[in-house]
């Protein structure tokens, strides 16, 4: 039996499959989730901790209902000021990851791939400790 060549349809799907479960478009859906579950972690903990206690330091019951009016206009400055603490907090953290990040990959930085067992060794390394192969040091 002749073997058939695949159509366009099967292509566009195992393209499609390859790219849908790719490990770096599986990673990025996960930081998405996380990044909005840590956002509304935030948000909550912005609407219920930190806002009322502002506003029991002032004398309001709730900071998110505070609003002035200006000929028959309410502008809720109170529910801006919640967003403006959440984005301020969520700014922080993701400053304080990347900040972690960048300091871990500047770790892996400094290594090299070993020229005979394909392993990560440190840069200055002159024997690879896990196939001992003789290394030539890297200068920077």
């Amino acid at each position: 039996m002749a073997e058939r060549t695949p159509n366009r349809t099967t292509r566009f799907w195992d393209d499609f499959k390859s790219f849908a479960f790719s490990d770096s478009l599986i990673k990025v859906a996960v930081a998405f989730m996380l990044g909005a579950a840590g956002a509304a972690l935030i948000k909550s903990l912005v609407d219920s901790f930190i806002t009322p206690l502002i506003a029991a330091l002032f004398g309001q019951s709730d900071f998110s209902n505070l609003t002035f009016t200006i000929n028959g206009s309410v502008f809720t400055y109170g529910s801006f000021i919640n967003a403006l603490i959440a984005f301020v907090l969520i700014a922080l953290v993701l400053f304080i990851v990347v900040k972690v990040v960048v300091r871990v990959m500047g770790e892996k930085a400094e290594k090299r791939s070993c020229d005979h067992c394909i392993e990560d060794v440190s840069i200055v390394a002159t024997r690879c400790p896990h196939c001992t192969g003789d290394l030539t040091p890297v200068t920077h």
